[in-house]
């Protein structure tokens, strides 16, 4: 199921289940019922209430959404330095250049390709592009230069392997789902009463009350669904891409 019919869905069902119980309600009222009469503590309330909520639902969004940036970061840091090795390494022998470089290409075929679908569908690396990263370190460390200048830039390549192995970790960390399961059943249980208390305000069956009931329950079912779809960085739909790959490795990244 693609992401905006998940949303669409999602949206609809919530307008649905607001207006039926609307209807439900409206047909249990008498008509002496005097919609004016409910008293002010109620709605003062229901207006903190929704207020409160609110800047949870802000925090939650403010949340996700620093998390997806790390993550992209550390993309781009993994990006940056492997290119840097690559770049680095044709002061060394042309042969040790191009083992270095095969080396490279081989770790962000890797991880553009089936690592960034195994951390889309489990929030894990593999183990395959860790041994990638190693082999490249290897073949970084055990060169001995020849003279002066390929050992300049000995040392700054080493760092930039370690800063690569560095952005890897960050990027595990930011694999999995940011949100924790009781924040999660905070922002539920906090929809449900902030949609709930509506019904206190006796609403009526006219457009403009049923119109607002509708758009305000699929404003919150929209607000959980986008942090639902930003809180797996690498696995659903504001996810973080390879851009950074594809930029620095024409033809390499997937």
């Amino acid at each position: 199921m693609s992401q905006w019919l998940a949303l669409t869905l999602a949206m609809g069902a919530a307008c649905a289940v607001v207006l039926a119980i609307v209807f439900i309600n409206h047909r249990r009222v008498g008509d002496d019922d005097d919609p004016s009469e409910t008293p002010d503590v109620i709605e003062y309330m229901t207006m903190m209430i929704g207020v409160v909520y609110a800047i949870v639902i802000g925090l939650a969004i403010a949340g996700v959404w620093e998390g997806r940036g790390a993550a992209q970061e550390s993309v781009r840091q993994e990006a940056q330095a492997l290119h840097e090795v690559r770049v680095r390494s044709e002061a060394w022998p042309q042969d040790v250049h191009e083992r270095i470089s095969a080396d490279v290409d081989a770790y962000v075929r890797q991880i553009t390709g089936p690592e960034w679908r195994t951390m889309a569908d489990t929030g894990e690396l593999t183990d395959k592009g860790a041994q990638l990263l190693l082999e490249l370190r290897r073949t970084v460390t055990e060169y001995r230069p020849a003279d002066e200048y390929e050992a300049e830039a000995y040392q700054p390549m080493v760092d930039q392997v370690a800063a690569a192995d560095d952005a890897r970790s960050a990027r595990a960390d930011a694999a999995g789902e940011t949100m924790p399961g009781v924040v999660w059943f905070g922002l539920i249980t906090g929809a449900i009463i902030a949609v709930g208390l509506i019904f206190t305000l006796q609403i009526r069956r006219t457009s403009r009350e049923l119109l607002l009931a509708g758009l305000y329950s699929a404003l919150i079912a929209f607000l959980l669904f986008l942090i639902w779809s930003i809180d797996a960085p690498f696995g659903r739909g504001v996810a973080a891409t390879t851009e950074p790959f594809q930029a620095l490795f024409p033809g390499v990244a997937s």
